[in-house]
Protein backbone atom coordinates (compact mmCIF):
# COMPACT_ATOMS: atom_id res chain seq x y z
CA UNK A 1 0.00 0.00 0.00
CA UNK A 2 3.22 2.63 0.52
CA UNK A 3 4.46 1.70 -2.68
CA UNK A 4 1.60 2.52 -4.28
CA UNK A 5 1.03 5.69 -2.58
CA UNK A 6 5.10 6.53 -3.35
CA UNK A 7 4.27 5.54 -6.58
CA UNK A 8 1.46 7.53 -7.21
CA UNK A 9 2.93 10.37 -5.25
CA UNK A 10 6.21 10.49 -7.51
CA UNK A 11 4.25 10.52 -10.43
CA UNK A 12 2.28 13.35 -9.66
CA UNK A 13 5.16 15.41 -8.60
CA UNK A 14 7.13 14.97 -11.95
CA UNK A 15 4.36 15.51 -13.93
CA UNK A 16 4.78 19.32 -13.63
CA UNK A 17 2.56 22.18 -13.97
CA UNK A 18 0.16 20.73 -15.79
CA UNK A 19 -0.82 17.90 -13.53
CA UNK A 20 -3.19 20.31 -11.77
CA UNK A 21 -5.67 21.36 -14.37
CA UNK A 22 -5.69 17.84 -15.20
CA UNK A 23 -6.72 17.13 -11.79
CA UNK A 24 -9.15 20.09 -11.16
CA UNK A 25 -11.00 19.02 -14.61
CA UNK A 26 -11.47 15.04 -13.60
CA UNK A 27 -12.53 16.54 -10.13
CA UNK A 28 -14.96 18.10 -11.81
CA UNK A 29 -15.75 15.77 -13.82
CA UNK A 30 -16.26 13.41 -11.53
CA UNK A 31 -18.76 15.83 -9.31
CA UNK A 32 -20.73 16.31 -12.33
CA UNK A 33 -20.83 12.48 -12.55
CA UNK A 34 -21.93 11.80 -9.37
CA UNK A 35 -25.05 14.55 -9.35
CA UNK A 36 -25.89 13.06 -12.68
CA UNK A 37 -26.16 9.61 -11.47
CA UNK A 38 -27.77 10.47 -8.46
CA UNK A 39 -30.26 12.63 -9.61
CA UNK A 40 -31.11 10.26 -12.49
CA UNK A 41 -31.58 7.49 -10.05
CA UNK A 42 -34.27 9.26 -8.28
CA UNK A 43 -35.97 10.41 -10.88
CA UNK A 44 -36.51 6.69 -12.03
CA UNK A 45 -37.43 5.55 -8.77
CA UNK A 46 -39.98 8.73 -8.82
CA UNK A 47 -41.36 7.85 -12.29
CA UNK A 48 -42.26 4.37 -11.51
CA UNK A 49 -43.89 4.89 -8.19
CA UNK A 50 -45.74 7.91 -9.53
CA UNK A 51 -47.02 5.55 -12.66
CA UNK A 52 -47.84 2.86 -9.84
CA UNK A 53 -50.18 5.24 -7.72
CA UNK A 54 -51.51 6.81 -10.77
CA UNK A 55 -52.96 3.33 -12.44
CA UNK A 56 -56.08 3.02 -10.04
CA UNK A 57 -57.05 6.19 -10.82
CA UNK A 58 -56.72 5.53 -14.75
CA UNK A 59 -58.76 2.48 -14.24
CA UNK A 60 -61.60 4.53 -12.69
CA UNK A 61 -61.33 6.80 -15.59
CA UNK A 62 -62.25 9.92 -12.94
CA UNK A 63 -60.41 12.75 -15.16
CA UNK A 64 -61.10 14.96 -12.03
CA UNK A 65 -59.05 12.83 -9.45
CA UNK A 66 -56.35 11.99 -12.45
CA UNK A 67 -56.28 15.37 -12.72
CA UNK A 68 -55.64 16.75 -9.44
CA UNK A 69 -53.06 14.24 -9.17
CA UNK A 70 -51.20 15.06 -11.66
CA UNK A 71 -51.28 18.63 -9.97
CA UNK A 72 -49.30 17.33 -7.23
CA UNK A 73 -47.03 15.62 -8.28
CA UNK A 74 -43.85 16.53 -9.43
CA UNK A 75 -42.81 12.97 -11.49
CA UNK A 76 -42.00 14.13 -15.11
CA UNK A 77 -44.47 11.09 -16.24
CA UNK A 78 -47.21 12.73 -14.57
CA UNK A 79 -46.42 16.28 -16.00
CA UNK A 80 -46.48 14.27 -19.09
CA UNK A 81 -50.05 12.06 -18.71
CA UNK A 82 -51.28 15.77 -17.46
CA UNK A 83 -50.26 17.44 -20.48
CA UNK A 84 -52.55 14.76 -22.19
CA UNK A 85 -55.39 15.37 -20.16
CA UNK A 86 -55.72 18.56 -20.66
CA UNK A 87 -55.18 18.67 -24.23
CA UNK A 88 -58.27 15.75 -23.85
CA UNK A 89 -60.60 18.68 -22.65
CA UNK A 90 -60.23 20.67 -25.96
CA UNK A 91 -60.02 17.45 -28.32
CA UNK A 92 -61.15 14.34 -28.50
CA UNK A 93 -58.70 13.48 -31.22
CA UNK A 94 -55.89 11.16 -30.46
CA UNK A 95 -52.98 12.76 -32.53
CA UNK A 96 -53.87 16.03 -30.61
CA UNK A 97 -53.29 14.23 -27.10
CA UNK A 98 -50.49 12.58 -28.60
CA UNK A 99 -48.71 16.06 -29.67
CA UNK A 100 -49.56 17.17 -26.21
CA UNK A 101 -48.04 14.75 -24.48
CA UNK A 102 -45.52 15.05 -26.75
CA UNK A 103 -44.52 18.15 -25.85
CA UNK A 104 -44.32 17.18 -21.59
CA UNK A 105 -41.76 14.90 -23.08
CA UNK A 106 -39.72 17.61 -24.52
CA UNK A 107 -40.13 19.82 -21.71
CA UNK A 108 -38.76 17.04 -19.47
CA UNK A 109 -36.11 16.08 -21.57
CA UNK A 110 -33.78 19.34 -20.68
CA UNK A 111 -33.73 18.43 -16.77
CA UNK A 112 -32.83 15.13 -17.76
CA UNK A 113 -29.86 15.78 -20.21
CA UNK A 114 -28.77 18.84 -18.02
CA UNK A 115 -24.91 19.05 -17.27
CA UNK A 116 -24.03 15.50 -19.26
CA UNK A 117 -22.66 16.89 -22.32
CA UNK A 118 -19.81 18.48 -20.01
CA UNK A 119 -18.37 15.63 -18.87
CA UNK A 120 -16.97 14.89 -22.79
CA UNK A 121 -16.25 18.46 -23.39
CA UNK A 122 -13.88 17.55 -20.06
CA UNK A 123 -12.66 14.47 -21.67
CA UNK A 124 -11.69 17.01 -24.11
CA UNK A 125 -10.17 19.65 -22.03
CA UNK A 126 -8.18 17.15 -19.87
CA UNK A 127 -6.81 15.19 -23.31
CA UNK A 128 -5.71 18.87 -24.73
CA UNK A 129 -3.88 19.77 -21.68
CA UNK A 130 -2.11 15.82 -21.34
CA UNK A 131 -1.16 16.93 -24.67
CA UNK A 132 0.21 20.65 -23.88
CA UNK A 133 2.17 19.55 -21.12
CA UNK A 134 3.76 17.47 -22.99
CA UNK A 135 5.02 19.80 -25.35
CA UNK A 136 6.23 21.63 -22.71
CA UNK A 137 8.04 19.12 -21.55
CA UNK A 138 9.54 18.34 -25.00
CA UNK A 139 10.48 22.23 -25.33
CA UNK A 140 11.55 22.13 -22.17
CA UNK A 141 14.26 18.95 -22.98
CA UNK A 142 15.32 20.60 -26.41
CA UNK A 143 16.14 23.66 -24.01
CA UNK A 144 17.93 21.74 -21.56
CA UNK A 145 20.20 19.75 -24.56
CA UNK A 146 21.06 22.98 -26.08
CA UNK A 147 22.40 24.94 -23.10
CA UNK A 148 22.95 22.38 -20.40
CA UNK A 149 26.33 21.59 -19.11
CA UNK A 150 27.62 18.18 -20.73
CA UNK A 151 27.65 16.74 -17.18
CA UNK A 152 23.90 18.07 -16.35
CA UNK A 153 22.43 17.22 -20.29
CA UNK A 154 21.47 13.82 -19.04
CA UNK A 155 19.38 15.04 -15.91
CA UNK A 156 17.89 17.88 -17.45
CA UNK A 157 16.97 15.44 -20.03
CA UNK A 158 15.59 12.48 -18.10
CA UNK A 159 13.26 15.27 -16.09
CA UNK A 160 11.63 17.13 -18.89
CA UNK A 161 10.68 13.74 -20.54
CA UNK A 162 9.47 12.40 -17.63
CA UNK A 163 7.09 15.56 -17.59
CA UNK A 164 6.27 15.09 -20.79
CA UNK A 165 5.30 11.72 -20.52
CA UNK A 166 3.58 11.39 -16.97
CA UNK A 167 1.29 14.43 -18.45
CA UNK A 168 0.09 12.84 -21.17
CA UNK A 169 -0.57 10.17 -19.54
CA UNK A 170 -2.16 11.89 -16.97
CA UNK A 171 -4.53 13.24 -19.22
CA UNK A 172 -5.68 9.86 -21.17
CA UNK A 173 -6.14 8.28 -17.23
CA UNK A 174 -8.68 11.67 -16.69
CA UNK A 175 -10.37 11.58 -20.12
CA UNK A 176 -11.29 7.95 -20.33
CA UNK A 177 -13.25 7.59 -17.19
CA UNK A 178 -15.12 11.09 -17.90
CA UNK A 179 -15.80 9.75 -21.38
CA UNK A 180 -17.29 6.11 -20.10
CA UNK A 181 -19.48 8.11 -17.55
CA UNK A 182 -20.64 10.32 -20.62
CA UNK A 183 -21.62 7.44 -22.39
CA UNK A 184 -23.37 5.64 -19.57
CA UNK A 185 -25.41 8.97 -18.34
CA UNK A 186 -26.26 9.01 -21.78
CA UNK A 187 -27.73 5.43 -22.06
CA UNK A 188 -29.52 5.96 -18.75
CA UNK A 189 -31.02 9.21 -19.78
CA UNK A 190 -32.05 7.61 -22.90
CA UNK A 191 -33.84 4.92 -21.31
CA UNK A 192 -35.51 7.13 -18.85
CA UNK A 193 -37.40 8.90 -21.79
CA UNK A 194 -37.99 6.00 -23.57
CA UNK A 195 -40.02 5.28 -19.96
CA UNK A 196 -41.49 8.09 -20.21
CA UNK A 197 -42.56 7.71 -23.43
CA UNK A 198 -43.69 4.34 -23.08
CA UNK A 199 -45.96 5.21 -19.74
CA UNK A 200 -47.32 7.77 -21.93
CA UNK A 201 -48.43 5.08 -24.95
CA UNK A 202 -50.32 3.25 -21.65
CA UNK A 203 -51.94 5.88 -20.36
CA UNK A 204 -53.37 6.77 -23.82
CA UNK A 205 -54.26 3.06 -25.03
CA UNK A 206 -56.25 3.02 -22.02
CA UNK A 207 -58.02 5.98 -21.94
CA UNK A 208 -58.99 5.00 -25.57
CA UNK A 209 -60.11 1.50 -24.78
CA UNK A 210 -62.40 3.67 -21.64
CA UNK A 211 -63.96 5.63 -24.05
CA UNK A 212 -64.39 2.78 -26.78
CA UNK A 213 -66.14 0.90 -23.46
CA UNK A 214 -68.07 4.17 -22.66
CA UNK A 215 -69.66 4.87 -26.27
CA UNK A 216 -70.20 0.52 -26.35
CA UNK A 217 -72.20 0.75 -23.12
CA UNK A 218 -73.96 4.69 -24.65
CA UNK A 219 -75.43 2.29 -27.76
CA UNK A 220 -76.79 -0.33 -25.79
Amino acid sequence: MIDIYSTITKFLQEGGFFIFPIAVVLAIGVAITIERWVYLKRETAKNIKAFDDFLPLLRTNDHEKMTMFTRECAAPITRIIGCGLDMMKVSKQRADVENAMSEGVLESMPQLEQRTGYLAVLANVATLLGLLGTIVGLIAAFSAVASADPAEKSALLSLSISVAMNTTAFGLIAAIPLLISHAVLQNKTTAIISSLEMGGVKFLNIMTLNRAIEAGIARD
